[in-house]
């Protein structure tokens, strides 16, 4: 969605279940107008936080015109994907399999991906992609074209998502800290926006954020010595959302335990997971 929109809407990292919210992209061209839902995956969520991202991937299957479900290029079809697709077979909404980062295999261990997958029998199309060089994308979009209604856009034209700057400036820094700490904290790590403010004036926004976690040990490897963990953390969030906002930014980090607040409800309904 970020290649096809031209702009970074959704964090990236190589860990699974990194998208937590439903986040919505607009690309527009001269005819026509696609709006994409990129969803937390389907996976084995039974309580608190992995229960509701799976409820909002699930809940999305109903609202929409076509399904892009999106594989890499190398992973055997295991129980996670035999649940996804029962799950796809209980719909009505045409499903269409796209196989992200083939730049990265060679086309000999694509096929029994291929393979795998057309056995469910659920899929309309199959399309292999490559999101960092682009290819094939083109022929993706000609082929959702096919599924989308006629009808006025749903959105103005030169806007690329609903999302606030709120949402975005603390999934940036949910993202750098992921990418930072790698194995240690990344699932255990929630990040509020507690003050932001813009100065047009002075060209200026300053932000304070609240990163949580879990445990007194995972804030002692997110502060790092002496602070630079966090301090290599806020410095790449700053220049990320300097470039987004087109603007100064000053950005304040904090680290707070809140213990077990993956299973806490009413914490989980504050961070509007």
């Amino acid at each position: 969605m970020n290649r096809i929109l031209g702009e970074k809407i959704s964090i990236v990292t190589d860990k699974p279940q990194t998208t937590r919210n439903r986040i919505l992209g607009i690309y527009n061209n001269l005819d026509m107008q696609i709006v994409f839902l990129d969803t937390p995956g389907i996976h084995q969520g039974r309580r608190g936080l992995n229960k509701r991202m799976v409820q909002t991937a699930l809940a999305t299957l109903e609202e929409i015109d076509l399904v892009l479900f999106l594989v890499p290029p190398d992973l055997s079809f295991g129980v996670e994907d035999a649940l996804i697709t029962d799950h796809l077979k209980q719909i009505k909404t045409p499903v269409i399999l796209v196989v992200n980062k083939i730049d990265t295999v060679s086309q000999d261990l694509i096929i029994p991906v291929l393979q795998a997958y057309h056995k469910t029998g659920i899929f309309t199309d199959v399309i292999p992609v490559s999101a960092l060089t682009g290819e094939n994308l083109d022929r993706l979009l000609a082929v959702a074209k096919k599924f989308a209604p006629e009808g006025t856009p749903f959105f103005p034209d030169d806007i690329a998502t609903d999302q606030p700057m709120r949402f975005l400036a603390a999934e940036i820094i949910r993202e750098k800290v992921i990418l930072k700490t790698r194995d240690e904290v990344p699932y255990a790590i929630a990040v509020e926006i507690e003050d932001f403010k813009e100065d047009a004036k002075k060209n200026l926004a300053k932000i304070q954020a609240t990163i949580y976690v879990e445990r007194d040990s995972q804030k002692g490897i997110l502060i790092g010595k002496k602070g630079g963990v966090l301090k290599e953390i806020g410095r790449k969030a700053r220049l990320e959302l300097e470039k987004l906002l087109a603007t100064k930014i000053f950005l304040t980090l904090w680290v707070k335990v809140k213990k077990n607040w993956r299973t806490d409800e009413h914490f989980l309904t504050k961070m509007k997971y």
